[in-house]
């Protein structure tokens, strides 16, 4: 068998597994179809938006919400709901593609610490409890504070945040997995450590990495949210959740929906990715799957 079907066999395994513990999840089923409709109206949102984000209009300044702007308009007369829409796609993007820099330089560490072992173990598990020491808010203002406001540095920020909790997780197991038999066969066999663990250590260990991943997207969310609230994320008038809760502070007694709208999306969608993060984990649990 080839190092790809082998590969594809382990994972199509753990995937029916999971799939079949989240059907029975019926909670799971709400974090994912809230989830699936936040991101179409990312995707749609030329479609779906009445107006352009970034068009202003001094007349309708500051409009509470109605029949022609049901999410009000905002100190400059811009749509909100079209905002919101826009600003979903920058902010969503975001927190994906931090989160996923973060998953394959992390777990690439964690997974190259548990199997050398020794020095590098030591050195690498040292610099992840050092970034760990940090809070992740601050990590991120630091690093985005050196990098400077923009969409590359603010990935980059929050990716640097959130190696260290996937390089931790991917540690663990495989120490455990590289002392299992089919390794040491593998071994034996004169396979070559990279081969080993892209093989054989990777896909046992992937369902803990996905699971990590679904719940630190709802953190880069918030990060991404922060760090734009102080003024170091997107620079306007490119529209953000975190941007436009900003943007709004100032008039948030007179105009309240300013920042109870993007504040509400920001709510729905870190509570969609922890339903999902907890149902996922629950599916992967060896002690869930003991009991059922």
């Amino acid at each position: 068998m080839t190092d790809s079907a082998i590969i594809l066999n382990s994972v199509e395994k753990n995937q029916n597994h999971v799939l079949a513990a989240l059907r029975r999840n019926r909670l799971s089923w709400v974090g994912a179809g809230l989830l699936i409709l936040i991101v179409a109206a990312a995707i749609f949102a030329p479609l779906v938006a009445p107006y352009d984000p970034l068009k202003q209009n001094i007349l309708y300044r500051l409009s509470p919400p109605s029949a022609e702007f049901w999410l009000g308009t905002d100190s400059y007369g811009r749509d909100v709901l079209s905002r919101l829409l826009y600003g979903a796609r920058i902010s969503l993007s975001i927190s994906f593609l931090s989160v996923l820099i973060a998953m394959v330089v992390g777990s690439a560490l964690g997974i190259l610490a548990g199997y050398i072992g020794g020095i590098f173990d030591q050195v690498v598990m040292g610099l992840v409890d050092v970034m760990l020491s940090f809070p992740t808010l601050l990590l991120g203002l630091m690093v985005a504070a050196m990098l400077g406001a923009s969409f590359e540095n603010l990935i980059i920020a929050i990716a640097i945040t959130e190696t260290a909790p996937f390089a931790r997780v991917a540690r663990a197991p495989t120490i455990a997995v590289k002392r299992r038999e089919f390794v040491e066969a593998g071994k034996s066999l004169g396979f070559t450590p990279l081969r080993i663990m892209r093989v054989h250590i990777l896909p046992n260990i992937l369902s803990d990495i996905v699971v990590v991943a679904s719940l630190w997207m709802a953190s880069a969310i918030r990060t991404e949210a922060s760090l734009a609230f102080v003024g170091l994320g997107v620079r306007p008038p490119t529209p953000t959740w975190g941007g436009m809760i900003r943007e709004g502070f100032d008039n948030i007694l007179t105009a309240w929906w300013l920042v109870v709208f993007p504040s509400l999306a920001i709510l729905l969608t870190v509570l969609a990715l922890n339903i999902l993060g907890d149902a996922l984990r629950d599916a992967i649990d060896p002690k869930t799957r003991s009991e059922r």
